[in-house]
């Protein structure tokens, strides 16, 4: 049946990585509609891929958004931000090229409760700040210190029980 086999296979498939990742935001932007096609129109333009983009909660009629792209299309995209604030009045463009992304992958993310918890619960004990949180039903991503890469990739994989091969056999690169 679907639940016996949902039941056999492993919760956690595998633990995903890229370590040449860049954030950039983009704080103090007007919480109106149509700002978010303003901040992404010149970068879709540019060809730059996006992946993850969190929006703040406004404060003040003002909100911030964070977008992560590849390390190489950094500066384009610290370029393009730049002139997009000064035509929507923001506050400020800051933005970091040392994160990298790390995913842990499986099936029912969202159904089953306590995954993400076990992720931040085994980073936190290590010291590892979560600078940015993605999810969806197959995947748990988040953004670190590219510093804190190996470390982190080596903490979940003993907090998922993934440790019993060789780490360079279960990491993949993730996009």
């Amino acid at each position: 049946t679907h639940e016996e086999n949902e039941m056999e296979q492993p919760l956690i498939a595998g633990i995903a990585y890229n370590r040449d990742e860049a954030k950039v935001t983009i704080r103090g932007v007007p919480d109106q509609p149509g700002v978010a096609s303003r901040i992404f129109g010149p970068i879709s333009k540019a060809h730059l891929n996006i992946d993850m983009i969190i929006q703040n909660v406004g404060q003040d009629g003002n909100t911030d958004v964070t977008f992560t792209v590849n390390r190489d299309e950094y500066p384009q995209a610290m370029a393009l931000l730049q002139q997009t604030a000064k035509e929507l009045g923001a506050r400020e463009v800051a933005g970091d090229d040392t994160l990298a992304k790390i995913a842990v992958v499986g099936v029912g993310m969202r159904s089953h409760s306590g995954i993400a918890a076990t992720m931040f619960e085994a980073l936190a004990k290590e010291g590892i700040n979560i600078e940015l949180i993605s999810t969806s039903e197959i995947k748990i991503s988040i953004g670190v210190s590219d510093k804190y890469l190996e470390l982190a990739v080596r903490t979940l994989h003993k907090a998922f029980g993934l440790d019993g091969e060789p780490i360079e056999e279960q990491l993949t690169s993730v996009e």
